[in-house]
């Protein structure tokens, strides 16, 4: 009985030990899933604070490269309206103009902006690259419409040059037809001039008589012939002599004078004739000398319906 009890107590023993080794290998097991769940819940926790990190820096780099593009974006537009600037005269009225300049003044305004601040949001962004997007479309609209009224201004300015060449044409033509009316006439004019050939100068004595020296000239006879020539109208001509001396000094003739290129000029002698057309041979006008004359080159001129028609020199000794 006593060996019952005792065997008894021992198997109760027993079965409380294994009940306390049991019982903290589940205690154990316990805190090992709740430390387990706390590693997770950590990691986890850290993982999503750094993916949170990593999106913000993200983001915050994006803003800026969405910033930086938009800066260019910018700079593109402005360099753009600065290129047609001086092109706004061919708007065709003031009020395309007014809007060209109305879109240009927008632009300036976006420039301050953009200098002012230095970080944008997103929205904004977003907001100011339309904007962009919508003044380029305006400025596309003004380069076609420059483009056009470039193209119309070359063939204006090609049909003005076409016409400037035809009137330089034209002009060439009435100034070369001028010429040649002028040269017709000339020669009209020449043709009708009276002719002289044969011109001589002598000094004579007192009776009328050839001197071998001048110095004891009392005249000096300038004869010559007139030839025929059908286009010289017909009539009384006065035919001038003027005769210079060595000196250069005018033998005058008593107050004598004529008409010649729009003046008045004297002569040394005259003499009318009356023109038939035909040849006049041995025509002589006479300058009669009261002073004393040197040796040397004499000029002889002979003028005759505002026409000089003679001009030699003559040596006399």
């Amino acid at each position: 009985m006593e060996e019952q009890n005792i065997e008894k107590m021992r198997t109760t023993t027993s079965e409380k030990r294994k009940k306390i080794t049991i019982g903290i290998a589940i205690g154990a097991a316990v805190l090992l899933f709740i430390t387990l769940i706390i590693l997770l819940v950590k990691t986890t926790y850290d993982k999503n604070e750094a993916v949170r990190e990593k999106n913000e820096e993200t983001a915050a780099l994006q803003l800026q490269l969405d910033q930086e593009r938009l800066y260019n974006e910018y700079d593109d537009l402005n360099d753009e309206f600065i290129q047609y600037e001086g092109q706004t005269i061919y708007f065709k009225n003031d009020s395309i103009r007014q809007e060209y300049e109305k879109a240009k003044n927008r632009v300036e305004e976006l420039r301050r902006e953009l200098d002012h601040q230095n970080k944008l949001s997103q929205k904004r962004i977003a907001e100011l690259q339309g904007e962009i997007e919508s003044l380029k479309g305006i400025l596309r609209h003004y380069v076609e419409q420059i483009n056009e009224l470039q193209q119309e201004n070359q063939k204006l300015t090609q049909q003005n040059e076409k016409l400037t060449r035809k009137n330089t044409e034209l002009s060439n033509r009435v100034a070369e037809t001028t010429s040649q009316n002028e040269e017709l006439t000339q020669r009209m004019e020449l043709a009708e001039k009276l002719n002289v050939s044969n011109v001589s100068l002598q000094p004579l004595k007192g009776n009328g008589k050839n001197e071998k020296k001048v110095k004891k000239a009392k005249q000096l006879a300038v004869t010559f012939t007139i030839p025929q020539n059908n286009s010289t109208p017909v009539g009384s001509k006065s035919i001038y002599v003027r005769i210079t001396s060595p000196e250069g000094n005018l033998l005058k003739g008593n107050g004598i004078t004529f008409p010649f290129e729009d003046g008045i000029i004297e002569a040394s002698a005259k003499k009318d004739i009356e023109y038939e057309g035909m040849e006049i041979s041995g025509v002589t006008i006479y300058w009669d000398n009261n002073t004393v004359l040197n040796p040397g080159e004499y000029l002889v001129e002979l003028f005759a319906d505002n026409y000089r028609l003679y001009s030699n020199n003559f040596t006399l000794k």
